[in-house]
């Protein structure tokens, strides 16, 4: 009887073993879209919750400053002399994958990444980073400025496990390494966010259209 155990538990554990560098190979070696999923098949499985997915082994990368973008309108300054002026900004960043593709705030791969993240590291993961505030601009004569920010950013990596109720592209279970970027809090491994004001010498067409504002305010805001 104790044999007869023994037997079948090591032909279970021979094929999850056989299943299991079959998988391997699958990913490893091109194949036709018959033979095997795409990337984008198996994250949008996870995604619509017909995989049970899990995000195993999340590694965060060293925090780091993303780049500078604009996140106000821009000040056009028609006077002879500094212009300053109040100038509401807002910015928001969001997460991507190792493909490039937006990981939405409140979608079922965001909530994947943060369960495995919280677990590991005992610290909450966001996908998303939304803030406001103003900040005095000046601008000289001749110039127009806006407001550009950079917020403070990390990777996470892992790899994603798929696992079907029935077999699929030949398998219950499927895995794809993954690398999302996303937005870290403020002060993350000493890295903070900025926020500056950025400026530019107006061009020709620039210039001109500061009279279609004569007898106007001797500064204009143009949006976007």
């Amino acid at each position: 009887m104790a044999n007869n155990r023994r037997m079948r538990y090591g032909g279970r554990m021979l094929a999850l073993s056989a299943a299991g560098l079959g998988m391997v190979a699958a990913i490893a070696v091109p194949a036709s879209a018959d033979d095997q999923p795409t990337r984008a098949q198996l994250i949008a499985d996870c995604d619509s919750g017909e995989g049970k997915c899990t995000f195993n082994d999340p590694q965060l990368g060293q925090a780091y400053l993303g780049g500078f973008h604009r996140v106000s309108d821009s000040l056009y300054n028609c006077s002879t002399s500094p212009a300053t002026q109040s100038m509401t900004w807002s910015d928001t960043v969001g997460s991507t994958d190792s493909a490039g593709v937006s990981v939405t705030a409140g979608g079922k791969i965001a909530g994947i990444i943060d369960l495995s993240v919280t677990a590991t590291y005992s610290h909450t993961w966001s996908s998303t980073h939304s803030e406001t505030s103003s900040v005095n601009m000046t601008v000289k004569p001749g110039e127009v400025g806006w407001i550009s920010r950079a917020q403070v950013m990390q990777n996470v990596s892992g790899t994603w496990q798929t696992h079907y109720d029935d077999r699929k592209w030949g398998h219950y279970f499927w895995f794809v390494p993954d690398v999302i970027t996303g937005p870290a809090p403020n002060g993350t491994d000493g890295q903070s966010n900025a926020v500056v004001v950025k400026s530019r010498k107006m061009t020709t067409e620039e210039k001109d259209s500061c009279s279609s504002h004569a007898g106007k305010a001797k500064t204009f805001v143009v949006r976007g």
